[in-house]
């Protein structure tokens, strides 16, 4: 049995995915499978992962629908009781796996296990993750308030930097399949409330914001789904008192951008409706500005929206 199972879900992918699985293929570590679940590409993607030859490689249709759906379904398929994930655009520096299994060995007692990450921006720069709220470089360990780091930065966890125990990814109902957007965000969040999350400054990982068919370009006017999952666990008094807050500014934020969203196609009255209902200490500056902006014309509140999206 392999120790890592890998995920790729793959959806007309192909100028990315020879990147994303070399990149598997030269890693440090090489006890694992490589699980690609193909949603229907009208693409070369599948030829050229048929073209590795490679054992280690398992190509599957999926049968659902939605990266959620076939994510689940690699899993389910997956022989490891390790769960890494890469998306078919994104792509992994050499020592990624060897320090998921570093961190393992350390903190077998976490949820999830991550590697810092760099984003590739569509200028081609080259950027680390904005981190918050963990201690710097080249500090490893159990992120001390992974909600305070999701609310000030961006996510501490990110898909294809990440690894999950498969009794903990089946404990949380894996990804959920009736959301298209923050399906990944949810499940980390729940894994959060309930386990600690282990975490490495060594750079496991480039997250391509330049590849095309990125989903994070739709607006996002839907309530996501930690947000929800996140009020019911407060309801249910789920939350330990010294994360409530913490948790509660991380909600916000969604909430906030979610306003933005709403600015941006020129639904005014919605956006301002979500501001209305939202109390918060670290994100007063940004909620007064949309709704001083809420008085003004969609063409000129784009240009500051525009950079609110991407706080």
């Amino acid at each position: 049995m392999p120790q890592i199972s890998v995920i790729i879900p793959l959806l007309n992918k192909g100028p990315y995915i020879k990147r994303a699985l070399d990149s598997i293929f030269t890693q440090n570590f090489q006890d694992y499978e490589v699980i690609v679940i193909d949603g229907g590409s009208r693409d070369n993607g599948p030829d050229i992962v048929r073209d590795y030859n490679d054992s280690r490689i398992k190509f599957i249709r999926q049968s659902g629908k939605g990266v959620s759906a076939a994510r689940n379904q690699a899993v389910n398929a997956s022989l490891s009781d390790l769960i890494a994930f890469l998306d078919a655009d994104d792509e992994w520096l050499p020592k990624h796996l060897a320090t998921i299994i570093e961190l393992r060995e350390k903190f077998p007692q976490a949820g999830a296990y991550t590697t810092a990450y760099k984003i590739k921006e569509t200028n081609d720069r080259l950027r680390w993750a904005k981190y918050r709220a963990i201690p710097p470089s080249p500090w490893e360990g159990l992120i001390p308030n992974y909600f305070r780091s999701a609310a000030l930065g961006e996510f501490p966890v990110w898909t294809s930097a990440v690894c999950i125990p498969k009794n903990v990814f089946m404990e949380m109902g894996g990804f959920v399949e009736d959301a298209w957007w923050g399906e990944d965000a949810d499940l980390w969040g729940k894994i959060a409330l309930k386990y600690p999350i282990a975490f490495s400054w060594e750079w496991g990982a480039i997250y391509h914001w330049d590849s095309e068919g990125r989903a994070c370009g739709k607006p996002s006017l839907e309530v996501e789904p930690f947000v929800k999952t996140a009020n019911n666990a407060i309801k249910k008094g789920l939350v330990p008192q010294n994360q409530l807050s913490d948790l509660s500014e991380y909600i916000t934020r969604k909430e906030i951008y979610r306003a933005a969203c709403n600015f941006s196609i020129g639904d005014n009255k919605k956006a301002y409706s979500i501001l209305q209902k939202i109390d918060t200490n670290f994100f007063s500056i940004r909620k007064i500005l949309l709704i001083i902006l809420s008085k003004f014309p969609v063409i000129f509140s784009k240009i500051v929206i525009r950079h609110l999206l991407h706080f």
